[in-house]
This record gives structure tokens, C-alpha cells and sequence, in this order.
């Protein structure tokens, strides 16, 4: 479990929609608004993410510099009930302050992460809704993306080592899926959406959960490519995946 550390900066608010409270990185700002939580509110500043998510991401040019603005929607069957509001259980539980908190205690242990800006949360009785303002990365590239331009040609190898790097800081990704492996076009990568995630002790099961879901989401966005393409180029991933775990990377 992640806590408060000195580089935090926590602001209650209220304003004609309600209260709720602000959590950010003083060294990346001095002072954060809840405004910065509304798209609207960046007008011509603020563009929708197209792929991946459930649309409710989008790129933020911002006086702090490039950010990505993403509010918390849920899917499923639980979409139907409500599309953006979470049971409240305090401050330290909501969405946003937990994946702010691993996000930042992931940067701190190497891992290569977006890092967080800000995070809000807005009550509204037993519930509350949330969102987040995470460092942009610039000029990448899903790997999903990248298997289906350059099949085979894609950082397969890099996104194993990068994986395992991962895990071996504990990271337990709640949705490693194809989507949320950012590469530049020379290999360099990021693991993103750190949400329901947690830090764990290192153990068999939970990391063979996180590659099996990632199979699964290169399967199901395999496009024109063979089921049989997909395995052999996971098959290199897991090689890479492997090889740096038992090296301690």
C-alpha cells in the first residue's frame, strides 16, 4: 500500500457543485484547480484520446506542460447503473488518489511510468466521481498498434523485459492488455493506466495472470494477422519476459 509522502500536496475545495479535494505533486505545480478536471474547461486546449479506454481521455496542453486529462468511467454491466460514480469508502480509496500514489511509488522504484500530475475526487453523497492528470507521453505508439503496422517487427522482446521490470517491483496491473504498452519507434517503453492496480510481493500467480490477459488482448486485437502470428510473437515476449526475470531485472 502506497501513502502520503513530501512531495504531496492536498487541497479540500467546494464550489457550487458540490466539495471534494485535490491531490498533487508540488513539484510539478504549485497549486491545482478543479477546473482542470473539466475538458471544457481547456476549450481548443484539450483534444479526446481516439483509441483505446472508454473514451473519457483526453490530450491537455497545459501551462505545466503536455498532460493527459482522464476522468474514471466504468464498463461492463455496471455502466448501466451509473457511468462515472463509485461507492465511497475515504479519500485514500478513491480511484484517483490510489492510482496517483502507485503511479508516483512506480517512478520511484525505475519503473517507466507516465508521472502523475494531479488527482480529484468530487463527493456526491455515497458516492463520488474521479478523475486524473498524468504526464503526456509524446510521439508513441500502443503495441497493439505496433503489431498490427510491423507484425513481427514489433518490440516484442522489449515489452517482455519491460513487463518484468515491472513485476519485479510489484506491480500487479489490474488490465495489462495490449493497449497499455506505450513504445517509441526505437523500443522505449511505458506501462499506463495503473487503475484498481496494486503493489504486491512478487509471486507465480498474480504475474501469470497479467501475461495471460495480455495474450488475450493481442488475440482479440489481432486484426488480419493469424491466430498462429500472435502466438509465436508472444512466444518471443514470455522468451524476453523470462529471461530478465531470472536475471533479477
Amino acid at each position: 500500500m502506497t501513502g502520503f509522502d513530501a512531495t504531496e500536496e492536498l487541497t479540500p475545495f467546494r464550489d457550487d457543485s458540490g466539495y471534494g479535494a485535490i491531490l498533487f505533486d508540488r513539484n510539478r505545480v504549485r497549486q491545482a484547480s478543479p477546473e482542470w478536471f473539466v475538458p471544457s474547461f481547456w476549450e481548443q486546449r484539450a483534444r479526446p484520446v481516439e483509441s483505446g479506454g472508454r473514451g473519457g481521455a483526453w490530450f491537455v496542453d497545459a501551462p505545466f506542460g503536455p498532460a493527459l486529462l482522464r476522468r474514471y468511467l466504468r464498463g461492463g454491466m455496471a455502466a448501466r447503473v451509473s457511468r462515472d460514480r463509485y461507492w465511497w469508502h475515504g479519500a485514500a480509496s478513491t480511484r484517483s488518489f490510489a492510482e496517483f500514489r502507485l503511479t508516483r511509488t512506480m517512478a520511484e522504484k525505475g519503473v517507466p511510468v507516465p508521472r502523475p500530475i494531479a488527482a480529484c475526487y468530487r463527493r456526491d453523497g455515497m458516492f463520488y466521481r474521479a478523475a486524473i492528470l498524468l504526464e503526456r507521453l509524446d510521439d508513441v505508439r500502443t503495441l497493439a498498434d505496433r503489431a498490427a503496422v510491423a507484425g513481427d517487427g514489433a518490440p516484442w522482446e522489449e515489452a517482455g523485459r519491460l513487463i518484468a521490470r515491472a513485476h519485479r517491483a510489484g506491480l500487479d496491473h489490474a488490465d495489462l492488455n495490449a493497449h497499455n504498452l506505450l513504445f517509441t519507434t526505437t523500443g522505449r517503453g511505458w506501462i499506463i493506466d495503473l487503475d484498481r492496480g496494486r503493489m504486491r510481493i512478487p509471486a507465480t500467480a498474480w504475474r501469470e495472470r497479467n501475461l495471460a490477459r495480455l495474450k488475450r488482448s493481442l488475440l482479440k486485437l489481432r486484426g488480419n494477422r493469424s491466430v498462429e502470428e500472435v502466438e509465436r510473437d508472444f512466444g518471443r515476449l514470455r522468451e524476453a519476459y523470462d529471461r530478465a526475470w531470472d536475471r533479477g531485472y
